[in-house]
């Protein structure tokens, strides 16, 4: 123990000493004592600084996640180079399903560090992490210092799940609470309320994840480095179905290579018509099933060798699930295929616009949240302040009603991503002038006609290609993105960035600017003749019928 805490444990061992062994006071001080004694207040593992051996256990248990393995790297090597240095605290922001809680245990493996987790779903109790104070009965301290004591160490990995989940009610807030635990300037004098003594947590690698940052408290969110996780490419997929998913799968259900194969074609058609997750879990799920038909049928007597390819997933699997969104036949007025972010990946948006005679007013369907609604009206008002540069007649707005629908309309949409989108569904809908069927874009609008970087970049390109998109406009300020985007997506797609709306039509449209509406040609001028004199009619009687005419 450090000199401090040890001087507290003897003054209370003297206290324990001077007490009756009934009292009720008793019981409590041994119990504290107990913790004490059972922390590990010196005794820590020894890293291993191997770089290659690291390299080769992340590279075992995960393909592809470079970023997250150059970090990790990064810090063995400083490790390796400074002895003492503060534990990194990082936080895996991702869909569900793309490996991060098991991406922490491997990096505890190739450090040879002790991995403890600490579930924080559904944590509504700052006591939780603090501890209680030792007055209550029944005091513990917090899962912080509980899994140290678990751990054994003084350096664990601490993973941290679900941060984005964390809630909070009457008895505090865990999050305010994670805030000394989780600042390097701070927690090497992290003070639990049970224990009431400091303790050095700085040698603690904490490792937090979450499906969304948006949720997790700004000051919280600052003191951690963020990883982002994107979602798989179907070639990853295929790839780490081969290497982990059928081998696990085979084994868990008890069947070997000996009775099943699974072709390359077959595990393509799984993920593409069975499963629609920017993760696994799914993945690997239809692919138990697999296993657990052809496991029923060895147990029954039936040994022979069976091969799944993409021809007998069906028979196996049912129809499919998912089928691909069919691209446009060909080039429409008003119909503009967008990109869209949602936590388990990409999908594809086909926005409508529709001009109708009315009296000036705007119609918006298809389940759309405030700011969506808000990028429709900014589209609109740029396009009435380019009126003249578009050959848009005057009274046009003021005669006309516009109606823009986003289908599956039972879904729930929102963001600003959509605005370029709408805008160009708008220009093509009051110019005439239809879209080309193979673009699809994502960006934000501003009345000036500006376009502003977006989010999820890799998810809607992924998207894109599996709706046969060729060409994607993006944002100017995302080109910047594409970096981490893998080469073999940018080989799919052509990806135009843009900085004004004007740059957008150009590509999207079949024809812009559009051109002014052709003039009536003035009548010619024909010879003067000489008029016919007018006939004279024989005024017809009043009271004459047509029955008495005839």
């Amino acid at each position: 123990m450090p000199e401090t805490v040890e001087k507290e444990a003897l003054k209370q061992l003297h206290r324990l000493d001077q007490m009756h062994p009934d009292a009720a006071e008793a019981g409590m001080l041994r119990t504290y004592l107990d913790w004490l004694v059972e922390l590990p207040w010196s005794i820590s593992t020894r890293d291993s600084l191997d770089m290659k051996r690291a390299k080769k256990i992340l590279d075992e248990d995960h393909y592809y996640l470079d970023k997250i393995k150059e970090r990790i790297l990064e810090f063995l090597a400083v490790r390796k180079l400074r002895k003492k240095m503060k534990g990194p605290i990082l936080c895996f922001v991702g869909p569900p399903g793309v490996g991060k809680t098991s991406l922490g245990k491997s990096i505890a493996r190739a450090m040879g560090r002790k991995f403890v987790r600490v579930s924080l779903g559904g944590m509504r109790d700052e006591a939780e992490i603090r501890g209680h104070r030792r007055t209550y009965v029944g005091a513990l301290p917090g899962r912080v210092i509980q899994g140290l004591k678990q751990a054994g160490s003084n350096n664990p990995l601490f993973m941290l799940d679900e941060l984005d989940k964390l809630g909070s009610d009457f008895r505090g807030d865990p999050s305010s609470a994670l805030l000394e635990v989780l600042d390097p300037e701070q927690n090497h004098m992290f003070s639990d309320h049970y224990i009431n003594l400091p303790f050095n947590l700085s040698n603690v690698m904490f490792i937090a994840t979450a499906n969304q940052i948006d949720t997790v408290p700004g000051p919280l969110r600052d003191r951690m480095e963020v990883i982002h996780l994107s979602g798989y490419t179907e070639e990853e997929k295929l790839e780490i179905a081969k290497r982990y998913l059928v081998p696990r799968q085979t084994k868990d259900n008890g069947v070997s290579s000996r009775y099943i194969t699974i072709t390359d074609e077959a595990i393509k058609v799984v993920i593409s018509q069975y499963t629609r997750e920017a993760g696994l879990r799914n993945l690997e799920r239809e692919i138990g099933s697999l296993c657990r038909k052809i496991a029923r049928k060895v147990a029954e007597g039936d040994r022979k060798k069976v091969a799944i390819t993409a021809g007998t997933v069906k028979k196996y699997l049912g129809p499919p699930r998912y089928i691909r969104e069919d691209e446009m036949e060909h080039n429409e007025i008003g119909i503009v295929t967008g990109l869209a972010w949602t936590p388990v990946g990409g999908e594809v948006l086909h926005v409508e616009a529709t001009i109708m005679k009315g009296k000036g007013g705007l119609t918006v369907t298809g389940s759309l949240g405030d700011v969506m609604k808000e990028s429709i009206q900014a589209a609109l008002s740029w396009i009435r302040s380019r009126a003249a540069e578009l050959h848009l007649a005057e009274d046009l707005f003021g005669a006309s009603e516009i109606h823009v629908h986003v289908p599956a309309g039972a879904i729930p949409k929102d963001g600003p991503s959509a605005g370029i989108t709408m805008a160009t569904a708008l220009v093509s809908a009051l110019t005439k002038t239809p879209v080309r069927r193979e673009v699809a874009m994502t960006g934000e609008i501003t009345l000036r006609g500006k376009v502003l970087p977006i989010g999820g970049l890799k998810e809607k390109m992924l998207a894109a290609i599996r709706a046969g998109i060729t060409t994607i406009i993006i944002p100017e300020q995302n080109r910047k993105d594409l970096e981490d985007i893998p080469k073999q997506i940018l080989r799919k797609v052509t990806v135009v960035p843009v900085k004004v709306i004007e740059e957008v039509l150009k590509i999207a449209l079949e024809s812009y600017p559009p051109l002014p509406p052709a003039q009536p040609e003035p009548p010619s001028e024909a010879p003067a003749t000489k008029k016919p004199a007018p006939r004279r009619s024989t005024p017809r009687p009043a009271n004459l019928t047509a029955e008495s005419g005839r």
